[in-house]
């Protein structure tokens, strides 16, 4: 275990671990940007460690000569990026703002406004943003109601606000 900033992490790949070494990054750092390489398709991350993908470094290179900087993600799509993986929960964050984002996209997707639902229909509902997750029905109900994007009374819910 490696202790970051006070928190416990999990040790990183040795891949990692050796990117980090030869950049002076710290490890946390290296797996950001490993991330971000990965997800542009430039970096691969295979068995034997991280691999730059040439053929797709050569076609952006060709196809993005007018478009030098793509404009970064909002900070919403990266929250919804990082932990929603397939349209399931993988874990809640634990800083509220990035909860806030997170909550409020499912409460949009899963709940019309003015509908009332009974407890079995919502549970329903969140159970299959966490089917396999990392994260129960229960938990996201009380933590949709605690951020006031749900309101119930008497077992019936229904989405607050737009």
């Amino acid at each position: 275990m490696v202790k970051y900033g006070g928190a416990v992490v999990r040790p990183a790949p040795p891949h990692l671990a050796a990117v980090a070494a030869r950049t002076g990054l710290s490890v946390r750092d290296t797996a950001t940007a490993t991330r971000r390489l990965t997800d542009a398709g430039l970096v691969v991350d295979e068995a034997m460690g991280l691999r730059v993908d040439e053929a797709r470094l050569r076609e952006l290179a060709r196809t993005r000569t007018a478009d030098p900087v793509a404009p970064a993600p909002s900070p919403a799509a990266t929250v919804l990026r990082t932990f929603l993986r397939d349209g399931v929960l993988v874990r809640l964050p634990a800083q509220r703002g990035r909860r806030r984002h997170l909550l409020e996209h499912i409460a949009a997707r899963s709940f019309e406004p003015g509908v009332r639902y009974p407890e079995r229909a919502v549970d329903e509902f969140l159970r299959a943003w966490c089917d396999g997750g990392g994260s129960d029905h229960v938990t996201l109900r009380r933590h949709l109601v605690d951020e006031a994007l749900l309101a119930r009374e008497g077992g019936v819910y229904w989405r607050t606000g737009p």
